[in-house]
């Protein structure tokens, strides 16, 4: 499915219009590849996402928090940023401790993704945390965090009905099926 081409877009002109401590925007004008004028706002993200799915028994631990961009409550997998620099799996495991309390024995990488490779260029992995112990959570003073302990089923209905909608919980709760369902799990 690999197709190998050079890129058709050309770039004219690149001007950075902002930049945070997370991300920068920058403007490209641009020749697109039907050949006409454009304007293509790129975000380029600072830190990798990194996603944690707990699991044990059959039930995964969620972590709930109020989502400032979207003004709501979100339920989702633990997860956060890891700075350039920082091992994948040492901020997985600083993530899920922060987040749940929870200290992982073993984590696995089950998936890699692009979280909306239109705009971003963010990219994301997700590890399967077990062999759990449970030590004190010390969420981020930007985190208003419950935890949550449920069945895969139970993760798997509120994706199903849209209550959980973000896109690396999403993510791993497919996959989590997808391994239950070839006893990977």
């Amino acid at each position: 499915m690999t197709k190998v081409t050079p890129n058709p877009w050309k770039t004219l002109s690149s001007r950075e219009v902002f930049e945070n401590n997370w991300i920068k925007l920058t403007d490209h004008k641009v020749i697109t590849p039907g050949g006409t004028d454009g304007a293509y706002g790129a975000i380029h993200f600072k830190n990798r996402a990194v996603g944690v799915v707990p699991y044990e028994n059959g039930k995964i631990w969620l972590v709930g928090q109020t989502r400032y961009v979207l003004d709501q409550y979100s339920w989702e997998i633990p997860e956060g940023g890891c700075p350039e620099g920082e091992d994948l799996e040492d901020c997985a495991r600083r993530e899920l401790q922060e987040e749940t309390g929870l200290i992982a024995q073993d984590l696995t990488p089950i998936l890699q993704m692009h979280l909306s490779n239109s705009v971003s260029d963010e990219w994301a992995i997700v590890y399967l945390a077990t062999g759990l112990t449970q030590a004190q959570a010390t969420p981020e003073a930007t985190e208003d965090i419950s935890v949550a302990k449920v069945s895969l089923e139970t993760f798997f209905d509120r994706v199903e009905t849209g209550e959980i909608t973000d896109s690396l919980s999403v993510a791993a709760c497919y996959k989590l099926m997808l391994m239950k369902a070839k006893e990977e799990l």
